[in-house]
């Protein structure tokens, strides 16, 4: 396994930083944002896209500090019914030609979500009744359809996987919805796993890993502190800003701070074990009770513990 970093983690520090702190803390990797739900503080993408030299020039940085770059990520919703959808698809489709021409195999997004018939905002459905909920489903996923057997044919084009990023508010936000929206695009899409979202949602990460296997591409190490007393009354589905985590029913935190080291320990044997031993682990810290520098270091120091850094040289025994 390799051990990278979501760039925003350390949003604060201008590129250059975040690429000397990967590479102090002996980390294999980057993951860079390109916009939407990101300011994309570290990547310019129109220059990269128009510039053969920016393009050198910055694997020429990572390539000096012994680095990678793990993947390029769109974190939006290209299926927004308003003008957001049409903005956030551009930003999509401009990442994945990025992609193409940096060499990169992942672009993480996600599925995003439309409406019903008519809406100017994404209506997410987690119920079977009332009645109209089927009525705007089935329309959901004609939109489905059409945007993302579209948008696999142009990852296929350029050569690029995408890794779907499994969330509340979004049409594929589970297994059972992920598998629906495969349906549609096949293997070029597959999962940018974060354990962090399938908690918090009453998901056994473990569990999950055993059931998606291979499907899944690229990884993001984040965790989440369930607060038993909170969820006691506000439930899992709680829409109160995250600021409030000592009245909410979860929060993101560091590594460790939600699950045990031991859990750690099976997630990471999990991976190795059922889907790949050559995922990247992208740290994604959001932890607002924690500095971003110590909790990107703590989630390090406990992720060294955890992977399984080298292939396994085990030889079955001559019979």
């Amino acid at each position: 396994m390799k051990i990278g970093l979501v760039s925003d983690s350390l949003a604060h520090l201008p590129v250059d930083e975040v690429i000397k702190t990967a590479a102090e803390l002996k980390l294999d990797c980057i993951e860079f944002a390109t916009g939407n739900w990101s300011t994309a503080p570290h990547l310019n993408l129109e220059k990269l896209l128009s510039s053969t030299y920016a393009r050198a020039e910055l694997k020429s940085r990572l390539d000096d500090n012994g680095l990678t770059l793990s993947a390029l990520n769109a974190n939006g919703n290209p299926m927004h019914p308003g003008e957001t959808g049409k903005i956030h698809s551009d930003c999509l489709y401009k990442t994945l030609e990025l992609a193409n021409l940096l060499g990169v195999e992942n672009v993480i997004t996600m599925s995003g979500l439309p409406g019903a018939p008519g809406d100017s905002y994404p209506n997410w459905i987690v119920t079977s009744w009332p009645p109209e909920t089927q009525t705007i489903l089935k329309h959901q996923w004609e939109v489905a359809e059409g945007y993302w057997g579209k948008t696999a044919e142009a990852a296929r084009t350029y050569g690029v996987k995408i890794c779907i990023e499994l969330h509340g508010q979004q049409l594929a936000y589970n297994l059972p919805t992920f598998l629906q929206l495969r349906e549609i695009t096949g293997d070029v899409v597959g999962l940018n796993f974060d354990p962090s979202h399938i908690m918090w949602m009453g998901g056994d990460p473990l569990a999950f890993i055993r059931q998606a296997g291979s499907m899944i591409y690229h990884v993001h190490a984040k965790d989440t502190f369930i607060d038993t007393v909170n969820r006691a009354t506000a439930t899992a589905l709680d829409n109160r800003p995250m600021t409030q985590s000592r009245e909410r029913s979860w929060s993101y935190v560091t590594l460790g701070y939600g699950q045990t080291e031991p859990w750690w320990n099976a997630f990471c044997y999990h991976l190795a074990h059922f889907a790949s031993p050559d995922l990247t682990l992208s740290i994604e810290h959001e932890d607002m009770n924690l500095s971003r520098m110590e909790g990107v270091i703590k989630s390090v120091n406990l992720l060294k513990r955890t992977a399984t850094i080298e292939k396994s040289d085990y030889l079955l025994p001559a019979i």
